[in-house]
């Protein structure tokens, strides 16, 4: 399959040559970072609060003073399913003082 000339498509394709059925809903996980752990937990509440049916983790970055949020939906990876993702996280991040730092898959160990 052809992807956007972008980091999310550049993504797409890398997970496709690995053998990775992107057909198939799979846990992809979206990274919000937070300098304030009160404005990440209330990220975190509220997805939780909502209907987005995400798996929240709050927890201290590397870097110090920084807050991760990470979500975990399971989704069609596609190209725009990611987009659209991303976009929301985004604009979550925001309403909370913090900003979206990308995605990634989960597969269970």
């Amino acid at each position: 399959m052809s992807y956007p000339n972008d980091e999310h498509g550049q993504v797409l394709a890398e997970m496709e040559q690995a053998g990775i059925d992107l057909s198939k809903p799979i846990v992809v996980e979206f990274f919000q970072l937070f300098e304030q752990e009160d404005n990440a937990n209330a990220l975190a509440k509220h997805i939780e609060e909502s209907d987005m049916q995400a798996t929240v983790t709050v927890h201290p970055d590397k870097s110090p003073g920084v807050w991760d949020v990470d979500c975990r939906l399971e989704m069609i990876p596609s190209y725009d399913n990611i987009v659209e993702m991303e976009q929301t996280f985004e604009k979550l991040a925001r309403q909370f003082d913090g900003y979206n730092d990308g995605w990634g898959v989960h597969f269970e160990d």
